[in-house]
């Protein structure tokens, strides 16, 4: 149960980060077309697997 709520947990706060980095008033992010823009989104792809393969092992540990 706990590995579940932490696998939405981590979802949840990738969401709202993800939402944080989204284009404001027309202006980017000031990651933008820098060094840092590829790790940033290996960052965002990485943490949605990691919640996904949480949900999913904590999900199977309750049928189980």
């Amino acid at each position: 149960m706990l590995l579940m709520l932490a696998g939405l947990a981590t979802l949840v706060v990738t969401a709202i980060v993800f939402w944080s980095f989204l284009p404001r008033h027309g202006k980017r992010h000031r990651f933008v077309e820098t060094e840092w823009e590829p790790y940033i989104g290996v960052a965002f792809t990485s943490a949605v697997a990691l919640g996904l393969t949480m949900t999913l092992a904590g999900v199977l540990n309750l049928i189980s």
